[in-house]
């Protein structure tokens, strides 16, 4: 029973050697000249002004939220699409609760101006 695993086991050690070795190779043979040009932090072009942990604005959060939410929204829309002569009106009408829940707090967001950027 085991011995139909060992391609399997076979397979996952050959996939680690091909992404392990590489870079303990570049680790161990790569070359090791450190100078203060390479450890200096690095920001656009010019020297960080500001600590890398500043707080952002709530805005940003809200509007990453929302693009995951209608992400998500087109990922339930496709398989939805594939299958809705199989699944008839019922599948309709729910796909068009759930779009309705989606519009109707996307609604809510743009005119509380949540989504308006100063």
């Amino acid at each position: 029973m085991l011995e139909s695993y060992l391609p399997i086991l076979l397979f996952l050690a050959i996939g680690a050697g091909f992404g392990v070795l590489p870079l303990m190779a570049g680790f161990v043979l790569g070359p090791r000249r450190p100078d203060p040009e390479k450890l200096s932090p690095y920001e656009c072009g010019f020297e960080a002004f500001e600590d890398a942990r500043m707080k952002f604005d709530v805005r940003y959060y809200l509007v990453a939220i929302l693009f995951i939410i209608f992400d998500l929204e087109i990922a339930f829309l496709f398989p939805w699409a594939v299958v809705l002569d199989r699944i008839g009106t019922e599948g309709l009408v729910a796909m068009a609760i759930f779009l309705g829940i989606l519009v109707v707090g996307f609604a809510y967001e743009w005119r509380k101006g949540a989504l308006e950027w100063e």
